[in-house]
């Protein structure tokens, strides 16, 4: 790597680390009492070494200081541990996110909603007995009876994940039921190809890729409705929204057929708004991004 290591993470491990600390000393952040901040960007930062983007260009030198800035903070507010697979880094274009595993996605479910005790998944397979009954609109399994026959990788019909809370908590528990067409919709999304003849992992490990694609719908709408922090929110967003755009964009230049379509819009006329009189006031959560100047070598 020509670039030198040792000033890349002078301007990213060290410099999140350091930013980390300022926020935990003035209270604007909450981590886990055993978590540790310093192994998780030294877990971090050994992985990042070894990533490469889609052109096979190491990340450490293709992605912008900036966004492994934000990466890796990203993954210390969410509390999530690189060396558990917990989180894995991705090069869109150059910039780099942070992206959850579900074992990510169960483990801060779990943060979030310390009234969890544990989160599974469930394989049904062609030939199973399953009794469902419908709960606040919702579809819940009630009952499941399977064969040890039952079990192979080409009868898999569908899957269900559940969040099973502790019975102090008085709280229902959790589930998310999904047929295998369902799941195939889901992984549609991303680069799986239904209709293509590469046996990807999808293929050879349908039931395992299920079980993920259902935690992961289970526990993600347990996690961005669990917490108001303004900081956790934020680097919970970002590569939801980094995915996204790129996924949009990755379309739109697939489907695009070379016709350029002119679309006429009827401006509106712009708004006088009386400018609101500025009153001194203390630098909050939100500035911690929002005034963030990009130019600089100060992340977030």
């Amino acid at each position: 790597m020509s670039t030198n290591l040792t000033e890349i993470k002078t301007q990213t491990v060290d410099a999140v680390e350091n930013r980390i600390k300022e926020l935990q000393n003035t209270g604007d952040i909450d981590l886990p009492e055993d978590y540790s901040v310093g192994n998780a960007l030294k877990s971090a930062w050994l992985k990042l070494q070894e990533i490469k983007d889609k052109k096979k260009n190491p990340v450490l030198e293709s992605c912008s200081r900036i966004s492994i800035q934000n990466a890796l903070f990203d993954t210390v507010v969410q509390g999530l541990s690189p060396a558990k697979d917990q989180v894995y880094f991705i090069a869109y274009g150059s910039t780099l996110t942070a992206m959850r595993s579900y074992f990510g996605n169960m483990a801060l479910a779990k943060r979030v909603d310390d009234d969890i005790e544990d989160i599974w998944a469930t394989i049904i397979y062609q030939g199973d007995e399953v009794e469902v009954e419908i709960k606040r609109g919702k579809r819940f399994v009630v009952s499941h009876k399977s064969k040890w026959g039952n079990q192979n990788d080409d009868k898999v019909a569908g899957v269900y994940a559940t969040a099973a809370y502790s019975e102090d908590s008085g709280k229902p528990d959790k589930q998310v039921l999904m047929t295998l067409s369902e799941c195939k919709k889901a992984w549609s999304q991303g680069n799986f190809n239904p209709n293509s003849d590469y046996q990807g992992p999808h293929d050879k490990f349908t039931a395992e890729m299920a079980k993920k694609t259902a935690i992961n719908r289970l526990t993600k709408p347990i996690i961005k409705s669990s917490s108001d922090s303004y900081l956790f929110k934020k680097s919970l967003d970002r590569s939801d929204d980094l995915k996204t755009d790129n996924e949009v964009q990755q379309e739109i230049k697939e489907n695009a057929n070379g016709e350029t379509i002119t679309i006429d819009v009827e401006e509106e006329e712009p708004k006088q708004v009386e400018s609101p009189k500025e009153e001194p006031k203390k630098e909050s959560a939100e500035e911690i991004y929002d005034n963030f100047d990009k130019n600089s070598d100060e992340p977030f």
